[in-house]
């Protein structure tokens, strides 16, 4: 790493890895060095189609790259564990996909990896790095709408998926809550913190993932957060905060809003959108220019996607779960050695 270029490695190469690498790219003081996958041959694909110049058949390669700074983890969250341990027990700083792992053994794992070596760690949660988002935080935080009484919010995709589908099979942590459900129980948490009660009610598959959850988080302040998430109908992926002096609406898109409508009472609605400058609405050039900032500043964690927040994320997805009867095959309850 220079005070001009922080050099990346990619790790898997799926769709999001593809999104995340066309963002990265264009930014003048990111650098990808390499890239890895089970697969050689996938590896040597995709460097081709991002012009990088090494391509590695195995994750280790790349963990042990000491030209690498930060390693972007995409592959399915099944295996966030142990590639992101891979990569922090080698020396590396690390952004791991959503959801951060399968459960919150795992995320404490990873955690105390990270904070043991002394390397960055951050979940990409893109969300909270959206400047969009970060300024209805920052109201909300000033007291716009006054003491928050309620927040709702949705995300679900139409289908069908069939069972051989990633999103349907357990053995890659399916369902609709990890995949999609991070993102309400995220927004809810970004503005009341950690639930202090969950109840929820999901329909399951016949292989045991949940095809749509609801869940309703309590918090010790007296407010309420309703979450819901689907795989089987597509919903407006909108969401509402309401508070004792006004209310937020963001009518579609809230993780990756293009404007969102402030109600305070007594006032004229006031409508906020997003900065052009700050690019198309779905880039995620933002979360990996705050990785840049912190790995440069050496901090080892984000003030935008805290660890400790990522933990308590991690235990809501995992009190939803307990309550609707998803439980996952490699969840053994065993703790995952270290990688070495």
């Amino acid at each position: 790493m220079t005070a001009d270029t922080v050099r990346w490695g990619i790790l898997a190469t799926g769709g999001i890895a593809g999104a995340f690498t066309a963002d990265l790219i264009d930014l003048p003081d990111a650098e990808v060095v390499a890239v890895a996958s089970r697969s050689e041959a996938s590896a040597k694909t995709f460097a081709e189609r991002f012009g990088i110049p090494r391509a590695y058949g195995d994750w280790n390669a790349l963990a042990q790259d000491e030209d690498i700074d930060v390693v972007y983890v995409a592959t399915p969250h099944t295996a966030h564990r142990t590639a992101a341990g891979l990569c922090l027990a080698a020396g590396r700083h690390v952004l791991c996909e959503k959801p951060f792992t399968l459960n919150v053994r795992e995320a404490e794992e990873l955690v105390a990896l990270a904070r043991e070596h002394g390397r960055f760690l951050m979940e990409a949660m893109w969300m909270y790095c959206n400047p969009l988002v970060r300024r209805l935080k920052a109201l909300v935080d000033d007291g716009a709408i006054g003491e928050v009484r309620s927040v709702q919010a949705d995300f679900g995709l139409a289908g069908p998926f069939p069972p051989s589908h990633r999103l349907r099979n357990p053995e890659l942590g399916g369902g609709a809550l990890l995949d999609l459900g991070v993102y309400p129980v995220s927004f809810a948490q970004l503005l009341l913190g950690e639930p202090s009660d969950v109840a929820a009610r999901a329909v399951l598959s016949e292989e045991g993932v949940d095809l749509q959850t609801a869940a309703v988080l309590s918090f010790d302040s007296g407010a309420l957060g309703s979450v819901h998430c689907s795989i089987v109908g597509g919903t407006a992926t909108s969401a509402s905060v309401t508070g004792s002096r006004g209310r937020i609406d963001i009518p579609h898109g809230f993780f990756f809003p293009d404007r969102f409508v402030l109600h305070r009472d007594g006032r004229d609605a006031e409508e906020f959108t997003a900065d052009p400058a700050d690019g198309p609405r779905n880039s995620m050039r933002h979360e990996a220019a705050e990785v840049m900032r912190a790995v440069r500043a050496g901090e080892t964690e984000s003030p935008l996607v805290p660890l400790d927040g990522t933990l308590a994320v991690m235990r809501t997805l995992d009190a939803i779960r307990d309550r609707v009867g998803v439980r996952y095959p490699d969840e053994t309850g065993e703790p995952e050695l270290t990688p070495v």
